[in-house]
């Protein structure tokens, strides 16, 4: 397929590596052009705008931070006008009314529209074991499906568009709700001199356990949090979807709302853009 890829970012360079090397012939854009230079080396087009890159492609992949930023990228008059034809596929993480109101406005210059948001980071995706959940119809799933499999093992079709935006919410609140339980508690561990060895093999036999602990356990224990994942200022964009999504389902949120302050502190204290388990470094101090 000829596939443009808008947004190369830490994940989305690594589904232009994988969807290149899985055969595919790639076009990218991004805002910041530095960023998606290296990306030549792979034998990957660099487009100087979007539109010039969806004008040759038979698909267009989203791998873009936000709303926001799908609309200053995809959305402007000049992308609008060769959309005619074109399958857009969102990749990223948005609230379940604005990838609908994306759909929209792709539909009505002509395109079609489905959301096929990943659970994983940059090793899943150079792996080709991202989770892949798509929102849209049964025809696109399938039509699309060669394009999902170069980067999932399993691509699931959750529903019509927006119910993958909400699962995909539903999956990232438990990043932070985990993440900051673990950090509590490891801080815990550590202030009352407790063995960590002893914490992690009990935690490890127990119901408690979750993968992500032992991911990020070296990280915090080294308080070294470059070459992120993901980072804590997108996980706080995501929180923000998830806090006003379920406050619309009438949901209680004071949970996940103690979360936020620590993410907005860990930003404030130069960590936006490392790795998210820098939010360890908020909830214990170095003394």
């Amino acid at each position: 397929m000829k596939i443009a890829l808008l947004g190369t970012g830490l994940l989305g360079r690594a589904v232009a590596e994988r969807f290149q090397a899985t055969g595919h012939c790639v076009t990218v854009y991004n805002r910041t052009k530095e960023k998606a230079i290296p990306l030549r080396a792979c034998g990957i087009a660099v487009a100087v705008n979007p539109e010039e890159a969806i004008a040759q492609a038979d698909v267009v992949v989203l791998m873009l931070a936000d709303a926001v930023a799908i609309r200053a990228v995809l959305l402007t008059e000049f992308s609008l006008a060769v959309l005619q034809g074109k399958t857009v596929i969102q990749m990223g993480t948005i609230a379940q009314e604005e990838s609908v109101l994306i759909q929209t406005e792709i539909e009505r210059a002509g395109g079609q529209y489905c959301e096929a948001p990943v659970l994983g980071s940059v090793t899943e995706a150079k792996a080709g074991t991202l989770l892949v959940m798509v929102g849209g119809t049964r025809e696109q799933f399938t039509r699309w499906s060669p394009l999902f499999c170069s980067i999932s093992q399993a691509p699931r079709l959750i529903g019509p568009v927006g119910k993958a935006a909400s699962l995909k919410l539903a999956l990232n609140q438990l990043i932070a709700s985990e993440i900051s339980g673990f950090a509590l508690s490891l801080g815990l561990v550590e202030r009352a001199g407790v063995s960590v060895e002893i914490f992690m093999a009990i935690l490890r036999e127990s119901a408690l356990f979750a993968p992500a602990f032992e991911k990020k356990l070296p990280r915090m224990l080294a308080r070294n949090y470059e070459q992120p994942n993901f980072s804590t200022r997108l996980l706080l964009k995501d929180v923000d979807l998830i806090l006003k999504e379920a406050s619309g389902y009438e949901l209680t949120t004071s949970g996940l709302e103690g979360v936020r302050p620590v993410l907005e502190r860990t930003i404030a204290q130069g960590s936006g853009d490392v790795d998210y388990a820098s939010i360890y470094d908020t909830i214990n101090p170095k003394t």
